[in-house]
């Protein structure tokens, strides 16, 4: 018997980590049992013509083909489950995966190719099954297999006599360490070092109670042992591959466990691996924080899901109302480490302007990047009773996200949808840096983005094509309007904060930040270049740069300023300020 784990992913860069951990856990206890089915996978993207994804699964020709599910993949997915019959005809179609699981009505009811779902973690349930499988087809055809009258594996949804019938749950796997590493392939030299994240978990299940969060369903938290941890750590750092994000739904749970791995880290690094992990920011210790600051730039990167900072929010969604012990532990972060904040726009209690004091008061502790997240009404989840019975309206298939709330109409959702972009573009990026410093000594950033957003769809930017020198030319013509937008906005602050040079200012700071992005063949309309050449050669020799004449004029450039563009508080300095910027090799 033949098996084919399939996934599926959002981009070339990912990696199924399901998939791998139930093939490697299959194959170990296979071997160990004496089982000879023989089992593989592949990964696909999204974005590859479904005909590649049939024609590769046609030349494997597997027995039994799994899927591994999610909301990003799911609406492939069922085409593909929908049509790959008509080419292998006698396969034995499953899924599994949060999509299907939680799903599993709505998806036999729209496959009729489809012959099983299993819910559940998936290693042991899919070894079980799949030996019970290889036992049947040694005398039976396997498409068969569901026609028994028998007592199946636990784990499993099937069809029969148009009838969908569930076995019961497995019981969790409670030694993780039973669990083979995931990436074999670092042990033999055939891996993408650089151009694949990989997926790591250390620990599994989640003690709160997130009331849109699947993980909130599994309370059980389990762990492998940290001997475990630190052999696996040892194979990412030994084939210095570039990113490892921890998957664990809160990374430090444990005090005494989660800073001897992230000490283990430290001491052994590699200088190239990244390690990223999801953390809940109000409850790290006293002790981490102090290790933390002796982390180095390079080594570690935190998400922390802040979600909103109206404490009636949190309380509906269940959780923690501690916002000021969770914004204090934040400052105290070093900013060596990346810090990937995260906001949820569609929560109960939350209005355009509740959702603008949450924006402002992250804002405020100066994420590295700010992801405005949209609630997803998931099947299985506290939040789909909740949503469903108070009003949300929102979208009955993949990705689940909310169209409406009784807080949110359709357009707000669509204008915030609007500044995402905007955050992403002028604060994600990090291109915009001195510029925005700037601004938001004078402004809050909500008033900056609400009013830039309003001037944006006048412009008709977010149907346009949005290169990073669009967005240059959007911000100039931005200041040169003096921040004039329709009525009814925040714009009289705007006004009022930016007097007398302060445009002048931001121009200045504007120009400084392009110049900074790179050598320019060509500049653009809005931009002044004062150039001479004689002064850049001159700043070229007093900074030792001229071994190479005319690799140091292309590896720099020479601008002048009207404003001391470098100082913390350019305004009070207004002069001619003539500066060498400097370009790093690849």
């Amino acid at each position: 018997m033949k098996v084919l784990l399939v996934g599926i992913n959002s981009s070339y860069v990912h990696t199924c980590l399901a998939i791998r951990s139930i093939k490697n856990y299959v194959e170990f206890f296979a071997k160990k049992e004496n089982q000879d089915f023989f089992i593989d996978f592949i990964e696909f993207t999204i974005n590859q013509p479904i005909m590649e994804i049939f024609k590769s699964i046609f030349c494997d020709s597997p027995d039994v083909l799994l899927f591994s599910t999610y909301i990003w993949n799911g609406p492939l997915i069922e085409k593909i489950i929908s049509e790959i019959k008509k080419i292998l005809p006698s396969v034995l179609i499953g899924a599994g995966g949060p999509e299907f699981s939680y799903g599993w009505k709505k998806y036999f009811n729209n496959l009729s190719s489809l012959d099983f779902i299993m819910f559940g973690e998936g290693e042991k349930n899919t070894y079980e099954l799949l030996k019970d499988m290889n036992l049947y087809k040694k005398n039976n055809p396997l498409q068969n297999y569901f026609l028994q009258d028998k007592q199946y594996v636990s784990g499993i949804y099937y069809k029969k006599n148009n009838e969908i019938i569930f076995t019961g749950l497995n019981p969790l796997i409670k030694d993780l360490d039973s669990i083979p590493f995931s990436y074999p392939e670092l042990l033999s030299n055939n891996y993408d070092a650089d151009n694949k994240i990989y997926y790591y978990e250390s620990s599994r299940g989640c003690p709160y109670s997130c009331s849109y969060c699947l993980s909130s369903v599994d309370k059980q938290v389990r762990f492998k042992s940290i001997e475990k941890v630190f052999t696996e750590l040892d194979y990412f750092l030994k084939a210095n591959v570039k990113l490892v994000k921890f998957v664990d739904r809160t990374y430090n749970l444990n005090p005494e466990r989660y800073i001897k791995i992230w000490q283990y880290i430290l001491k052994n690094h590699n200088q190239k691996t990244m390690f990223h992990f999801e953390i809940e920011a109000e409850y790290l210790s006293k002790e981490a924080l102090e290790f933390l600051q002796t982390v180095p730039y390079g080594i570690m990167q935190f998400e922390i899901g802040v979600q909103t900072a109206n404490k009636k929010a949190l309380k509906a969604i269940n959780r923690s109302t501690n916002i000021e012990i969770l914004a204090e532990n934040i400052k105290q972060i070093p900013r060596t480490i990346h810090q990937h904040l995260d906001l949820i726009a569609g929560l109960p209690f939350e209005d355009l302007d509740s959702f603008g004091k949450s924006f402002d008061f992250v804002m405020e502790l100066k994420p590295d990047a700010l992801q405005l997240g949209f609630l997803k009404v998931l099947s299985g989840t506290q939040m789909e009773k909740y949503a469903t019975e108070n009003g949300w309206k929102y979208q009955e298939n993949p990705v689940y996200e909310v169209f409406s709330t009784p807080y949110l109409t359709f357009q707000e959702i669509s204008f915030l949808k609007e500044i995402e972009v905007l955050v992403d573009a002028f604060w994600n990026k990090n291109i915009f840096s001195n510029t925005m410093k700037f601004i938001f000594r004078k402004v809050s950033p909500w008033t900056f983005f609400y009013n830039l957003c309003i001037f944006a769809k006048s412009k008709n930017s977010f149907q346009a094509a949005r290169k990073e020198l669009y967005w240059f030319q959007l911000l100039n013509d931005f200041i040169e309007k003096g921040f004039v937008v329709p009525e009814n906005s925040h714009n009289e602050e705007l006004l009022e904060k930016f007097q007398d040079d302060y445009f002048l200012v931001l121009y200045n700071l504007l120009k400084y930040d392009f110049v900074l992005t790179g050598k320019k063949g060509n500049f653009p309309n809005w931009y002044i270049h004062h150039y001479n050449k004689e002064k850049h050669r001159i700043l070229l020799e007093e900074n030792k740069m001229l071994h190479s004449t005319r690799l140091a004029f292309a590896l720099s450039e020479f601008e002048t300023f009207d404003f001391d563009v470098k100082s913390e508080e350019p305004e009070k300095y207004k002069g001619c300020f003539e500066y060498l910027i400097q370009y790093k090799t690849n």
